[in-house]
């Protein structure tokens, strides 16, 4: 069975940072392109960010990008999300999926994936 676990959330001043960290077992994200979504309360997932399983390329929503770092370590079947000056905006509980597709277009970035995490809630206070 394929899980995917996320840690690394938690409360957080206005212009702090925070990494989040998504384990994986049961499956091997070397290959996989890895997303990170956010839900922010009482909104839609929104993608937030992606790193593609060939050529490491990667994408970020306008809302994040400057501030984010997405990466991975694949010796350690580990993916990241390095978050800086972040911003009561930023709020939400945080997803890491994996195995699909992710592009960024006019609307944004959109990712269709097939295997999540429960999320890690941040929150960041004023």
């Amino acid at each position: 069975q394929s899980h995917l676990t996320e840690s690394g959330g938690g409360l957080v001043q206005s212009g702090g940072s925070l990494n989040l960290s998504c384990a994986a077992s049961g499956l091997i994200l070397d290959s996989y392109t890895i997303a990170w979504f956010r839900q922010a309360p009482g909104q839609e997932r929104e993608a937030v960010s992606c790193i593609h399983g060939t050529g490491r390329a990667t994408i970020y929503n306008d809302a994040v990008k400057g501030r984010f770092t997405i990466s991975r370590d694949n010796a350690k079947n580990i993916a990241y999300l390095e978050m800086n000056n972040l911003q009561p905006a930023d709020t939400g509980v945080y997803y890491c999926a994996a195995h699909g597709s992710c592009s960024k277009g006019e609307d944004g970035v959109s990712a269709d994936l097939e295997y999540w995490g429960k999320g890690t809630p941040v929150t960041v206070s004023s």
